[in-house]
């Protein structure tokens, strides 16, 4: 079946209690067993939910994966992935990294012994130099968060594989229905769910999912005994989402493709960042190993109090962190979501500013940005 298909139908077969055509809410804490130790595949929500199991089941398929693990929170996911990694061995991961991210890996997990490379997108054709036999992990977004670089995933899979090592990819930005990165070689792809697979900005929720059934074992005894795992509302939340997640995708390429052209014309708008234009160099990987190259964008301002004023003045485009709802956001990274980055020699510039292009009317969006422009033209 097409992708549209399964997003709707996977892992959600009418209840076989009520034939009830939406998957049930399961919101139960335990179950009755049948007698000491013998029950129908569920004993504790932590442990397992039918709610859950429907998500998880659907968003395996859409990644072309065999198991399918969720959690609480993208957090949550990159945190139990983490521990197949232990103090000593290292990590490489792309420079540009969510903030999130870089904030749990310099000060959380390197106080504990752990290494962290990082490496700037720029510099991945060479990869295999910065790899060696004590190299765990690759770590790459792609296109990544919020310099949009571009990597590409199958040299990266094979660098990661000479020395042993497993390629991690996020793939929150592209989404399964633009990209999937386990086809081009990836060991375990994960997700912010509460981005575009819920796409309402109305839940919060992570995701894993491979085709090695070692390393599937693994994350489930992880989310078990760790704990991060979504409650049943959450995740039929996901689930409602992911059944548009299709068309949703091909309204924020659309969008974001006449945002990104409209930007690079502005004489106010110092340079465009999007895999989608053919001046990004990561454009040509973005063409073989995408559908369509996404709903964000990010450019630089004038300068960063320019960026933060120009956040400000936008009307549609609503100033705040996360993305991928219906609803266009704005935000400053250096300042917000990457403040944590801010020491680092490969900081979000203070002057980027990256946007997240929703479903709207994009004549009312290009609206929006022009009028907040002006104001930046009339103050150069």
């Amino acid at each position: 079946m097409e992708f549209e298909t399964r997003a709707i139908h996977d892992g959600q077969e009418p209840d076989p209690a009520t034939g009830a055509l939406t998957t049930p809410i399961y919101q139960t804490s335990t179950y009755v067993q049948e007698e000491v130790g013998v029950h129908k595949g569920y004993d504790y929500s932590r442990v397992a939910n039918p709610t859950r199991t429907a998500l998880q089941q659907c968003l395996a398929s859409l990644e072309s994966a065999e198991h399918g693990v969720a959690f609480s929170s993208g957090l949550g996911a990159v945190t139990t992935v983490m521990h197949l990694v232990d103090p000593g061995q290292r990590v490489v991961l792309i420079a540009d990294v969510y903030g999130g991210v870089y904030r749990m890996t310099s000060q959380v997990y390197e106080p504990k012994g752990y290494l962290f490379d990082y490496v700037p997108a720029a510099d991945f054709p060479n990869l295999r130099e910065r790899l060696d036999d004590n190299t765990r992990i690759v770590w790459i977004e792609s296109p990544s968060n919020p310099m949009l670089n571009v990597v590409d995933i199958r040299a990266a899979a094979d660098a990661a594989h000479d020395v042993g090592a497993l390629l991690v990819v996020d793939n929150t930005f592209a989404t399964p229905y633009l990209q999937r990165p386990l086809e081009l070689g990836a060991d375990i792809v994960v997700h912010s769910t509460t981005k575009y697979l819920g796409g309402h900005s109305d839940v919060v929720g992570g995701f894993a999912a491979t085709n090695d059934p070692t390393i599937a074992e693994r994350l489930y005894f992880l989310q078990k005994s760790l704990g991060a795992v979504p409650g049943p509302f959450d995740s039929w939340l996901v689930l409602r989402g992911i059944k548009t997640l299709a068309v949703r995708m091909q309204r924020h390429c659309e969008n974001a493709t006449q945002v990104a052209l409209f930007l690079s014309r502005h004489d106010a708008v110092e340079r465009v960042l999007y895999p989608g234009l053919p001046s990004h160099p990561g454009h040509d990987i973005a063409a073989r190993q995408m559908r369509h190259f996404g709903g964000m964008v990010s450019f630089l301002a004038s300068s960063p109090e320019e960026a933060a004023a120009l956040s400000a003045r936008t009307k549609l485009f609503k100033l705040a962190e996360s993305l991928g709802g219906v609803e266009s956001m704005i935000e400053v990274p250096a300042r917000m979501t990457h403040a944590a980055t801010a020491t680092a020699p490969f900081a979000a510039p203070p002057n980027l500013i990256r946007l997240s292009v929703g479903l709207e009317s994009v004549d009312d969006l290009l609206d929006d940005l022009t009028r907040a422009l002006v104001r930046t033209a009339a103050h150069a």
